[in-house]
This record gives structure tokens, sequence and C-alpha cells, in this order.
């Protein structure tokens, strides 16, 4: 591999890492909104992808967590992005 991607591959082994042993004990974290407010359904109007959605959940929550839990909830997007290039090459 070459070394000036050193650290864009130790994200994406941690992102593999991720996927193929679990996604963790994390979860959504409540913020005290109204249902209909909460990025569940405002991400469903603006994102109509299973994938994509799950992917700008994450990084909307990551915003408001640790340092460690935002990482996490990061690398999972990148995984749900991940999923959504090998549904376009597939179909």
């Amino acid at each position: 591999m070459v070394k000036e991607y050193h650290k864009l591959i130790d994200v994406l082994f941690r992102s593999l890492k991720q996927a193929s042993q679990g996604k963790g004990k994390e979860r959504h974290d409540v913020f005290g909104d109204n249902f209909e407010d909460q990025p569940i359904m405002w991400i469903e109007k603006h994102f109509k992808s299973f994938q994509l959605g799950q992917a700008v959940k994450k990084i909307h929550e990551s915003q408001t967590l640790p340092k460690e839990r935002a990482i996490a909830e990061l690398l999972g997007a990148i995984n749900y992005l991940a999923a959504k290039v090998i549904d376009l090459e597939n179909n």
C-alpha cells in the first residue's frame, strides 16, 4: 500500500472490522424531540434509500457523542455507504 494513504487505510480497516464483528453496544440517543421531528422521520423524507438514510443518521448522531462513540458511528456510516456502492454496482 502507498504510505501516503496510511490513515485512510487505517480508517477503512476499522470500518471493515466493525462491519465484520458486529455493531457493538452503541445505540441511538434520545434528544427529547417529538417522534415526528426525530431523525428517523426527516431522514426518510429526504433520503429514499435505507443505506443512505442510515449513514446520514449515524453522521447526525456522531455530532453529539464523545470522541470514541462518534468514531464508531462514523465507521458505521462508512459501512452503509459501502453497501450503497455495492447495491448500485450490482443493479
